[in-house]
């Protein structure tokens, strides 16, 4: 568990350490946005590849049996979460909406909902996992990728609030981290044609198919 840990606090260094802080801006203006980016990516990738090795590795205290209803439960919330995920891919993320005039192009889709989709997909998946594992390697494990997703949405927000604050303007008057919570303010609408048909259907059968799969992928029966 120690290795473990140590491997998540490595992970949450680098991505609430230096990614959407200042440290970040001053090391982009010191290498270049592309050097930067790609020095980032490295190091992510060699944080979740050590997270893995200890996670595998790591002993695991069961802390709660999870019932067979609330894994049925769980699955209609990754659901859920593979349809943020695939829709957050059809639109800009908040920070590719900087470079861009935030009137001209105002958020649609799943935008509407919440300015981050895919963060929200990151910590339903990581939720999901936390109370379908039950055990204390998985809370570490998952909670680490929560974290980073809960914290990465103000994070984000605080970026591109430095970079272009009029389009932060723009865009925070409209949206909302809080899915719905824009719309149930009176700030925006839902608009379901603009989310259309085949981003639902592209979820359902991404998710249908990493549910039959996952005995084969990871090792584990989500719905036993």
């Amino acid at each position: 568990m120690p290795i473990l840990i140590i491997a998540c606090l490595l992970w949450l260094a680098i991505h609430l350490g230096i990614s959407g802080t200042r440290l970040r801006d001053r090391l982009v203006l010191r290498l270049g946005e592309r050097p930067f980016q790609g020095l980032f990516s490295l190091l992510s990738i060699a944080a979740i590849l050590f997270m893995g090795r200890a996670w595998d590795g790591a002993p695991a205290e069961l802390l709660w049996d999870t019932p067979s209803w609330l894994r049925w439960l769980l699955a209609l919330i990754m659901l859920l979460a593979f349809v943020l995920f695939v829709a957050s891919l059809t639109r800009p993320n908040p920070t590719a909406v900087g470079a861009t005039n935030a009137v001209a192009q105002p958020p649609r889709g799943m935008q509407r909902v919440t300015r981050h989709p895919m963060l929200w997909s990151f910590a339903l998946w990581a939720a999901v996992h936390i109370a379908a594992n039950g055990d204390t390697s998985a809370i570490v494990f998952f909670g680490t990728f929560l974290v980073t997703a809960l914290a990465g949405m103000p994070s984000i927000d605080a970026k591109l609030a430095r970079r272009d604050p009029a389009t932060w303007q723009a865009l925070s008057a409209a949206t909302s981290i809080v899915p719905f919570s824009a719309i149930v303010q009176g700030r925006n609408r839902l608009v379901p044609r603009e989310i259309g048909w085949l981003t639902p259907l592209v979820a359902v059968v991404a998710w249908a198919a990493v549910l039959l799969l996952h005995p084969w992928l990871f090792g584990a029966y989500p719905l036993r």
